[in-house]
């Protein structure tokens, strides 16, 4: 179902505007998406916001062109940590899925008219709805203060926030790319 409007909060749409503000009078791919996201929102508070909408820091299945679905953290800009996780927003394709519901699609030209049809699958995280249940990201805290750990029911705080992997950091010991190898090796004041 393609459908040109979107659910925007507060937070994400203020967020569009300074970024549409940034680009005025550039050759930017991104002004028309912004103009067109900025123009048909739908502004609620995110106490607000359908869970199955997608909003910033939301982790999200999409699919382009009905391609394999891929699942990414939809993110302000790029971060330099875990490669492939996130999707920014300052990307065509992490702006097109910002506001979008479960099952609706955004339809991207670029500017040699080729078109991509980009659909949200399905929202499995969205901070706004973790933080009505009370299962905020740790260390968040809510309008009375206290962390979300501290908010949780006595049994669900003793459940571990990380599992960690068999083997996960199998060869950590080997060296980096570019030949740094951590902190022993010496600094730049050594040479």
């Amino acid at each position: 179902m393609s459908i040109d409007t979107c659910i925007l909060t507060t937070k994400d749409f203020t967020l569009l505007e300074v970024m549409r503000d940034r680009r005025r009078g550039h050759e930017d791919p991104l002004v028309p998406i912004l103009k067109r996201k900025l123009e048909t929102a739908t502004v609620v508070f995110r106490e607000d916001v359908p869970e199955t909408v997608a909003t910033l820091s939301s982790r999200v299945t999409y699919s382009v062109d009905g391609r394999t679905p891929d699942t990414r953290v939809i993110s302000h800009d790029h971060l330099s940590m875990p490669m492939g996780m996130f999707l920014p927003i300052t990307t065509r394709r992490g702006l097109a899925l910002l506001g979008l519901s479960e099952g609706e699609e955004f339809l991207l030209t670029d500017a040699s008219g080729r078109q991509e049809r980009i659909q949200l699958q399905k929202v499995h995280f969205q901070p706004e709805a973790a933080r009505r249940s009370g299962g905020g990201s740790a260390g968040e805290t809510g309008d009375t203060g206290e962390t979300a750990a501290q908010a949780m029911p006595e049994p669900a705080r003793r459940r571990p926030l990380l599992k960690l992997v068999h083997g996960a950091l199998a060869g950590a010991d080997r060296p980096r790319a570019g030949g740094y190898n951590g902190p022993e090796e010496p600094g730049p004041s050594a040479a």
